[in-house]
């Protein structure tokens, strides 16, 4: 833009030169330097200047969410959106005139920013005025919590159904249409929350509910009544953070006053997920330098008004720790099983064990699968274990317990297990301690708990360590598990089928392993059974400290050394676990599991290599750790018997290692998929042939204008073809915007694509099965090919164990089934929705089709009739009114 505010094109090479020279207002650097091919772009960034002004608020990070987020118009075209950059720094920089809710702690913050160099500091410090009295320090402002008596066990109620719908009304809200298949699915998912009859034999209850039924609403109606009368928390689990999200707005109605909502639904996620305060305080006394401490003075406005602390999918902008392309985000998060627990001087105010406290007084927690089960397998917070659950999304329980209850002896695993016993080594910096150090009061008292300790640090040695893959590399490994891992990587490239020239991961099978891998293991084994011992024994000596406390155990203290308990118990589980897979080697298989070798790599270059192991069915864990102790659970989905019948959707959740049969329950979704969809199969784009691939892709989604989901079943095919259409787009005016691409998480690029019907999204299997966009955003869903699966290892001795129970044949049909399914299922969100399903496969079998919902329209047509029926159908959707809305609850 010229200084008398016209605009002009340029080069892009002129645009990288007057960006480098000259500080420019930007949005998004980090997105806008990818493009322009410049990555050392930066400037005065417009969103940084949001995120300091106005923390823990939400904001698309668009001009159009700019526009809106500011008061201002929106701009018409590309061409205005440089001076209405300018407009909008300035309306932001206006609210420092006076008092706006975010500016306590502003002007302290500003200084730190001018000492770290942050562009827009003497923007900002000019305007502010010093305050009369100091500010106070973060970590003075943030609220303790408090420890309370524990809850009692929830009463035995049985629930009236007169009165659970009439909870769903008002949850619906007054003069709703009443539907008649979320009333049905309400008082089904009522089956969940009876009296238990038995021990071990939950009330297991599935429902299918189709898109657009309501269900969210109709098992908050039960589980809330539940949670009221018998005065017990009723844990809600989600596979996708999308989902979470949505939970959370829908309990609004439930709750509409905010602090009440506060205290009676609490969302849970894994430790990693939250800011941790230790590591927040060391960035800021000059643990990151850099653009990292220009990060962590944010996040530290953030932390000051954030709801949770949740750094992932919480209230903290998605986009902005990309704006620092990650530098320094992950550390700010306990990540490696560093906390310290009781030990932390912010122990009281720690955002994760307030909500571990709040969620034991909650009425509803809204947690994810993973957290579920690893609760439930760990054994944590005993006392306040969950007999109720609802898992939405129920399809992706065999996924989830599939990745929660498997194994892995790799290089990874062992050296994060090696980091945490012995802590720094060497030249490794940070405020990780070894095990000695943080118990070394224990050490000091218990004779017998302090040997233990020594013969754990011991055995630690050898593990992988620092520079473990460059000496496997170099035909030099150091210590027992190297060793092995040498034999692992040896065998894994000389039988591996697929993969070793193309750069993609290895793996085959543990069987017939050659000698050096025999001989490997035996050592590997002593060394983990000498480590595993004395884990287990100290395990025992702190429960005998607690027992007969000394007098210098005060409640941190003893908050410690159960943490430490805790830690050590799963840690020996794994260990435990290791020691089982090595007995493996050279040894008989167990028909339960699946083992094999893995190299793993990306684009060629090695990562982690590893043995494996998972359960044949991993139900069979999740049954006897999470179903068996509780007294009911809910599991549902819109595609619950997805690719098969209900006994394949029982055995997909564990329903046949139960001693009751699950209900079953099922209602179709209300919508005219008939008159509102269509599904085209084009047949003439070759198989492989990228160019071809993006040619499609390109004519589809310019004769849609836009509103294309673009799915991808290889994250290599999706960049391909990114490459070779952005540009085109572009010119064309429409957006194309890409996981795996854009440096941008992929919330954010949900919301971009949402908040502009005329952008596209590019995405791989979290887009298939995890966005929610309904209206004109989404028209039109596009599919490389046929999702079939993997040829893993894995994936092969699954199928094998189908074919033995008469179903092998099925298997991989029954997979495709549920992804597309799922697929479909982005593109019909309301009533009201419209839009095209196109699969770029010839190769598309007769016999899959019935993934679809009935009466859908199914053609197989050439490219040039699919881009024509694109373009006349969504030209015509677009006319569709959009006032009907279905409230989807």
């Amino acid at each position: 833009m010229a200084r008398d505010g016209e605009t002009r094109a340029l080069s892009r090479g002129e645009a990288i030169r007057l960006a480098a020279d000259t500080p420019a207002i930007l949005l998004n650097a980090p997105l806008i330097g990818q493009r322009l091919g410049y990555g050392d772009l930066s400037g005065l960034d417009v969103l940084e200047l949001f995120a300091f002004l106005h923390p823990a608020r939400f904001m698309v990070p668009t001009p159009k969410g700019l526009a809106q987020a500011c008061g201002l118009a929106v701009p018409g075209r590309d061409a205005d959106v440089a001076l209405f950059l300018l407009a909008a720094a300035e309306r932001l920089l206006s609210v420092t005139d006076g008092d706006w809710p975010e500016r306590e702690g502003a002007w302290t913050a500003a200084q730190s920013l001018s000492r770290a160099r942050w562009a827009w500091a003497p923007l900002i410090a000019s305007r502010l005025a010093k305050p009369a009295t100091n500010e106070r320090w973060l970590f003075a402002r943030l609220p303790e919590w408090s420890e309370s008596a524990p809850r009692p066990a929830p009463r035995t109620v049985t629930l009236e159904d007169n009165a659970v719908l009439e909870r769903l009304d008002r949850l619906t809200g007054q003069g709703a249409e009443a539907r008649s298949g979320q009333r049905a699915y309400a008082s089904a998912a009522t089956a969940a929350f009876a009296p238990r009859l038995a021990r071990d034999t939950p009330n297991l209850m599935l429902a299918e509910a189709g898109t657009g039924i309501g269900k969210t609403l109709g098992y908050l109606a039960p589980a809330s009544l539940w949670a009221e009368q018998a005065g017990g928390a009723v844990w809600i689990s989600t596979y996708t953070k999308a989902l979470q999200r949505q939970l959370g707005y829908e309990t609004t109605r439930l709750h509409p006053d905010r602090a009440i909502r506060k205290a009676r639904v609490v969302t849970r996620k894994g430790r990693e997920n939250y800011l941790c305060l230790l590591n927040l305080e060391d960035a800021l006394q000059g643990g990151f330098a850099g653009r990292a401490a220009i990060l962590a003075h944010l996040v530290a406005r953030w932390a000051a008004y954030t709801d949770d602390g949740d750094m992932v999918g919480g209230d903290l902008p998605g986009w902005l720790t990309t704006l620092f392309r990650r530098n320094g985000s992950t550390a700010l998060t306990d990540r490696r099983g560093e906390c310290v627990y009781a030990g932390c001087p912010h122990y009281r105010k720690c955002f994760i064990e307030r909500a571990a406290r709040a969620s034991a007084e909650a009425d509803l927690v809204i947690a994810n699968h993973a957290l579920v089960m690893v609760n439930a397998a760990r054994g944590r917070e005993l006392s306040t274990r969950p007999t109720r659950y609802v898992f939405d999304e129920g399809h992706h329980v065999f996924d989830a317990a599939d990745a929660m209850f498997g194994t892995a002896l790799t290089g990874q695993e062992t050296i994060e297990l090696r980091r945490w016993i012995i802590g720094p080594e060497g030249s490794a910096r940070g405020r990780r301690r070894g095990l000695q150090a943080r118990l070394s009061d224990v050490a000091s008292y218990d004779e017998q708990g302090g040997r233990a300790i020594g013969e754990i640090a011991a055995a630690a040695t050898s593990l992988a360590a620092e520079g473990w893959l460059a000496r496997i590399a170099e035909g030099a490994p150091f210590g027992a598990i190297e060793t092995l891992l040498a034999a692992v990587r040896g065998l894994a490239y000389a039988r591996a089928e697929q993969g070793a020239e193309a750069g993609y991961g290895l793996e085959t099978e543990l069987a017939e392993p050659t000698p050096a891998l025999i001989e490997a293991a035996a050592p590997a084994a002593h060394a983990l059974d000498t480590l595993v011992r004395p884990m287990v024994a100290l395990g025992k000596r702190l429960e005998a400290v607690l027992a007969d406390a000394p007098d210098w155990m005060d409640g941190p203290a003893r908050a410690r050394i159960e943490g430490a308990i805790a830690s050590l118990g799963w840690r020996a589980g794994t260990v435990a676990g290791w020691l089982a897979l090595l007995a493996r080697v050279g040894g008989p298989a167990d028909p339960r599991f699946v083992d094999w070798l893995a190299v793993d790599r990306i684009e060629g270059r090695e990562f982690d290599m590893g043995l494996h192991r998972r359960w044949l069915d991993p139900t069979v864990p999740f049954a006897e750790t999470v179903l068996k102790p509780a007294h009911g659970a809910l599991i549902t989905s819109a595609t619950l018997t997805a690719g098969g019948d209900w006994d394949i959707a029982e055995a997909r959740v564990g329903a046949p290692h139960l001693p009751r049969p699950p209900g079953r329950f099922s209602v179709a979704s209300p919508f005219d998929y008939a008159q509102h969809a269509e599904v085209l199969i084009v047949t003439d784009v070759k198989r492989g042939d990228i160019a071809a691939l993006a040619t499609a892709y390109a004519r589809l989604i310019e004769a849609s204008a836009g509103g294309a989901l673009g799915l991808f079943t290889a994250i290599r095919r999706l960049r391909a073809v990114h490459a070779r259409v952005a540009d085109r787009l572009a010119r064309a005016g429409l957006p194309l915007h890409a996981q795996h691409v854009d440096p941008v998480d992929t919330g954010t690029l949900v919301d971009i694509f949402r908040d502009d019907s005329h952008a596209s999204l590019f995405g791989t299997d979290a887009l298939r099965d995890g966005v929610d966009v309904p209206g004109h955003s989404l028209r039109l869903v596009v599919m490389e090919g046929v999702p079939w699966p993997k040829p893993t290892v894995l994936h092969a001795a699954r199928r094998l164990a189908a074919e033995d129970h008469g179903g092998g044949r099925g298997y991989d049909d029954r997979i495709v089934r549920a992804r597309l399914a799922q697929a479909f299922g982005r593109l019909i969100r309301r009533g009201d929705d419209a839009g095209l399903f196109v699969l770029l496969s010839a190769a598309m079998p007769s016999r899959l089709l019935d993934a679809f919902p009935p009466g859908v329209p199914i053609v197989r047509l050439p490219l040039d009739e699919a881009v024509d029926r694109v373009r006349s159908r969504l030209s015509s959707a677009t006319a569709i009114g959009h006032e009907a809305h279905i409230d989807q609850g």
